[in-house]
Order: C-alpha cells, then sequence, then structure tokens
C-alpha cells in the first residue's frame, strides 16, 4: 500500500522518515512519499493519479484548505475545523485529526493545578487542534496573533499576560530549521519556574524561544512526542477494515 504527505514545502519532513523506518521495521512493502502542492486544488488531481494511496497526512498550509474535498470528516476533527490525517478507502477521502491525540497525551504528564489558563501563539491549523484540547481540559486560553481579529491579541498584550497565563504554547512554524533563530516576538521577561512552554517545532530539538524559557526556569516541551503520538493514531486509522 502506498501513503504519503501533502504540504508545499516538505524539505524538512518528520512524516516520511518516521513511517519508512516504521514499515521497515515491521517488514511491509509499503511506501511513503512526499506529494508537494502549489495549491490545495491540486489535490483530486494527486489522488487520482496514485490509485494506489491508502492514506495521507496534511502540513501547513492545507490543514483546513483540505476540508472542502473531503467526502467526510470524524466528529473531532468537525469539531476542530482542520484536518491532518486522511483515509481513502472505496474512493471515499474522510478526514481525521491526530494533531488534538498527540498534543493531549504530550501534555497531561506536564500539567500542574495553577496550569489553568494558556497562550497559543499563532492561528493556523495547529492552533486549532491546541484550542481543542485546553478546551475540553478545562484550561482557558487566549490566541495571539501578529494581525489580531477581535477574538485574538496582539504579541504586546500577551506579553502583559504572562503573569496569569502559566502555560504558552508555539503553535507557530517560527524557529524551524532552517530558520533556527527567529522566535515569536513574545516578552520573554516574565516567564519563570510556574511556567510550562511546549512548542510544537521539533526540530531543532531545542527552538530558540524553548531554550530562552528554560533558561528562566519554565518546564518546556518541544513537538517530537506529540508528532510521534500522531503518527501512531493515523497508522491504526489507515489499518481500520
Amino acid at each position: 500500500m502506498q501513503f504519503g504527505l501533502i504540504g508545499q514545502s516538505l524539505k524538512h519532513s518528520f512524516s516520511r522518515d518516521y513511517f519508512t523506518r516504521k514499515f521497515e521495521k515491521l517488514g511491509l512493502d509499503h511506501s511513503y512519499r512526499n506529494f508537494e502542492l502549489a495549491h490545495i486544488d491540486e489535490f483530486p488531481k494527486l489522488v487520482q493519479e496514485k490509485p494506489g494511496l491508502r492514506g495521507l497526512n496534511v502540513t501547513i498550509p492545507y490543514k483546513q484548505q483540505i476540508i472542502p474535498f473531503l467526502s467526510g470528516l470524524s466528529p473531532e476533527s468537525e469539531a476542530i475545523g482542520a484536518v491532518n490525517t486522511v483515509l481513502i478507502q472505496k474512493g471515499e477521502y474522510r478526514g481525521f485529526n491526530t494533531d488534538a491525540y498527540g498534543f493531549e497525551k504530550s501534555l497531561i504528564p506536564l500539567l500542574q493545578a495553577h496550569h489553568s489558563k494558556a497562550l497559543i501563539l499563532g492561528t493556523g491549523g495547529a492552533s486549532l487542534a491546541v484550542a481543542h484540547v485546553l478546551q475540553k481540559l478545562g484550561i482557558s486560553f487566549v490566541k495571539v496573533s501578529r494581525q489580531p481579529t477581535s477574538r485574538e491579541v496582539d504579541y504586546s498584550k500577551a506579553s502583559q499576560l504572562t503573569n496569569q497565563y502559566f502555560v504558552i504554547i508555539n503553535a507557530t512554524p517560527l524557529g524551524t530549521f532552517p530558520h533556527v533563530t527567529q522566535q515569536p516576538p513574545l516578552d520573554m521577561k516574565g516567564i519563570n519556574g510556574k511556567h510550562l512552554c511546549y512548542d510544537l517545532i521539533y526540530n531543532p530539538a531545542e527552538s530558540q524561544w524553548l531554550k530562552e524559557a528554560r533558561q528562566k526556569g519554565a518546564i518546556t516541551k518541544n513537538g517530537l512526542e506529540m508528532l510521534e503520538l500522531q503518527a501512531e493514531k493515523a497508522w491504526e486509522i489507515w489499518n481500520e477494515s
């Protein structure tokens, strides 16, 4: 069977290496390829030309854009409004969100009693899964954006909230290899040992933002475990009968 990842720039993707190693370990004659799409409108042509495809992962910037092309959504992905996994079965394309599963399972062991409020840096598809999990766990949150809507705040305002919001999640791609010097423009002066700073980035293993948070005493976590967990959940979905 064939599997793959769709996105716009996939040179440093996690999924292909992960699943290639997994297939080799299990002795499976499966393949996993990266499919870079300049536009989401190329999705129908891709799946028509690859009739052996059983499943796809979806990454930036298509987690929301792919939804109109799908036959249906799982209840959770519909609630989140973003898809990162597609099951291809009998000519239908069903969307799922395993980001939420991976984030939740990796976050829960780190939470302490005072972690009741969170700042979500970024407003893209990944932030939707993060928000869904926080809401499920009863953690109130504020989304932070460089160009905030009426339901978001800018980084200047967010920097004033760090003395109340002790969970901070970077759901932006800022700091991802090779642009390792970039980081969200959040003032880190107020970060201390009460904070939990979680960066969805996994490459590098410690982003500049996460390093600064750690140096100020915060609990820190990168996105590698989340990615591994979401990948295993995707594999489980693809193997449904």
